[in-house]
């Protein structure tokens, strides 16, 4: 198997080599006293706690919209989609069928109690 070449990363000497000129001092100084470029920048708590409530609220509209949506008549008995596919419409006037899609609304509900209660602020 052919072997990779290594790369090599520039690295700056002491002296001069083959024409090339140092950096100036000033400059080199300057470089070295700079922060490293990656250091990662700590959250305002306010921010988790916006985070937090926004996500918390999203979820319990959602949920809140599917355990209602099966058992709305005028949403799920005359929707356009079970009236142009008649097989899906006998499917979705189940009961167990608006049961389950009730119940991934309750889910959902279920999630965002879970977070708002379970938050543990740092």
């Amino acid at each position: 198997m052919p072997q990779q070449p290594e790369l090599i990363s520039p690295t700056y000497t002491a002296g001069p080599t083959s024409g090339e000129q140092p950096p100036p001092q000033g400059q080199a100084q300057v470089q070295q006293n700079q922060p490293h470029p990656h250091q990662p920048e700590r959250i305002p708590p306010w921010l988790v706690r916006a985070e937090l409530y926004l996500r918390v609220l999203v979820r319990m509209y959602i949920g809140l919209f599917v355990c209602y949506l099966p058992w709305s008549s005028l949403f799920w008995d005359q929707n356009p989609v079970f009236l142009h596919f008649p097989t899906l419409g006998i499917i979705a006037a189940n009961g167990a069928v608006r049961g389950l899609i009730s119940g991934l609304g309750l889910l959902n509900l279920w999630i965002a109690l879970q977070n708002a209660l379970h938050y543990r602020g740092k």
